[in-house]
């Protein structure tokens, strides 16, 4: 019992001497953020079909017919069925006091993910035309996301390191083992074209160039907890 007792004080006290040991380690504590600038190669477009009467059936039949033929020219586009989704149906009453009368509007959004940029204009007149009269917008994204992020967190870890060192240098000091690693990064990117507008059915005086792809960010926030010699 004596010889059980000993052993559990032995390991108390090398336990508490580790931590106290830990605790009084000299440290720096630095954050570190990595930037990949991409050209997107894919867009996730928000389509609608808005349409108001005075029936509630009336807006409604008109509404189905036109998603039925958005939907179909998505076929005829050849776009896999996973790559489009409705989004919202909607159908609700407002009054007008001035007309003294009752107003139905209905509404449904349809979710395309476009991987082939180049047929971004053919697609977008193709929706107008089959019935689409609302863009609810246009998020650009990359199909190597994961890869990108990789790298930014790379060059996230680069930037602390580098941080660190300027640290110690000042310090007369050195850099050493990482003693901590918390990743901040956030996984929301910037949409360069969200607000919604209406859009005229007549296609015809639409121009063909519609697309301005610029670039998005993939980035990476690391804080590390170094230890300094």
């Amino acid at each position: 019992m004596k010889k059980i007792l000993l052993i559990a004080v032995t390991l108390f006290i090398t336990t508490l001497s580790n931590a106290q040991e830990m605790k009084t380690v000299p440290q720096i504590v630095v954050s570190g953020e990595g930037k990949i600038k991409v050209t997107p190669d894919q867009a996730v477009i928000t389509v609608g079909v808005e349409n108001t009467g005075s029936e509630a059936a009336d807006v409604k039949k008109k509404n189905d017919e036109a998603i039925d033929a958005i939907i179909k020219y998505i076929k005829k586009m050849k776009l896999s069925a996973s790559d489009y989704q409705t989004q919202r149906v909607s159908l609700y009453k407002s009054y007008d006091y001035q007309k003294k009368k009752n107003t139905f509007t209905a509404s449904q959004n349809i979710v395309i993910q476009l991987k082939d940029l180049t047929k971004y204009d053919e697609l977008m007149m193709g929706l107008v035309d089959s019935g689409a009269n609302v863009i609810q917008g246009v998020d650009f994204k990359s199909s190597k996301v994961a890869q990108y992020e990789s790298e930014a967190r790379i060059k996230a870890v680069q930037n602390a390191k580098a941080k660190a060192a300027d640290y110690a240098l000042a310090l007369n000091q050195k850099v050493g083992k990482a003693l901590l690693v918390s990743d901040n990064s956030m996984t929301n990117y910037p949409r360069p074209m969200y607000a919604a507008m209406k859009m005229e059915s007549d296609a015809g005086g639409l121009s063909r160039e519609t697309l301005a792809i610029g670039e998005i960010e993939v980035v990476a926030n690391v804080t590390i907890n170094f230890a300094i010699e």
